[in-house]
């Protein structure tokens, strides 16, 4: 039987991480479902509403292989609830001690969230080379991504925060960045309104996008 990509491997092969605020459950099984059958089995929710583990619980009900990751991870005991409830990925908005120590000490995939070269360096020291970089564009946004690239040769990113269709080929385009994330795909008014269609229509432009740019192999 094929293995199953690691949650890192699907970042590299997709280059794209929808970020999505749910704010009912029972939204998740179908909204996951249409991510699959858009072609992107990848779904970051984030932990931002009391809907949120409800919904990673839904959305793993449905996931078969499918990327399914927590964001905006705040504390170890997140850590152990969104893992419980199904995700296989941990993403923070900044470097969180006790959140890598937590999941380093358990073999939990994470992905810290940097913006400094301080923060990298400090990801770095614990062994984590697959950055989040946010907030993307209120932090430089391309210039700074490139700049960072260069003194840091080792470190891939997932750039994350005003990223959109318009800018999203821009990112792609950096050897540095591996994917990218945002949730202009699948808004939160979008999934609460129930309109499926409207998700599976921007993640198939996304998809696309990726396509016009090219895989990239540069960052492991």
């Amino acid at each position: 039987m094929p293995t199953k990509k690691s949650p890192l491997d699907s970042l590299r092969a997709h280059r794209l991480m929808p970020l999505v605020e749910i704010r009912d459950a029972s939204t998740a099984p179908e909204l996951a479902a249409t991510f699959v059958r858009a072609g992107l089995p990848i779904l970051e929710i984030g932990l931002r509403t009391d809907a949120a583990i409800g919904a990673l619980r839904g959305a793993a009900r449905e996931k078969g292989d499918l990327l399914l990751a927590a964001g905006t991870v705040a504390s170890a005991e997140q850590v152990r609830l969104a893992v419980d409830a199904g995700a296989d990925l941990i993403v923070t908005p900044g470097v969180n001690a006790l959140v890598i120590e937590y999941c380093l000490k358990n073999s939990i995939p994470i992905v810290p969230g940097v913006c400094t070269p301080t923060e990298i360096e400090t990801a770095r020291n614990y062994g984590l080379t697959t950055l989040k970089f946010f907030p993307a564009e209120a932090f430089g946004g391309v210039r700074t991504l490139r700049a960072l690239g260069e003194a840091y040769r080792g470190v891939a990113f997932v750039p994350t925060g005003g990223i959109n269709l318009q800018n999203l080929g821009e990112y792609l385009k950096l050897p540095t960045v591996v994917a990218c994330g945002g949730s202009w795909m699948a808004s939160a008014e979008t999934i609460q309104s129930g309109r499926f269609d409207l998700v599976l229509q921007a993640v198939q432009q996304a998809i696309a996008c990726v396509s016009g740019v090219g895989s990239n192999t540069a960052r492991k």
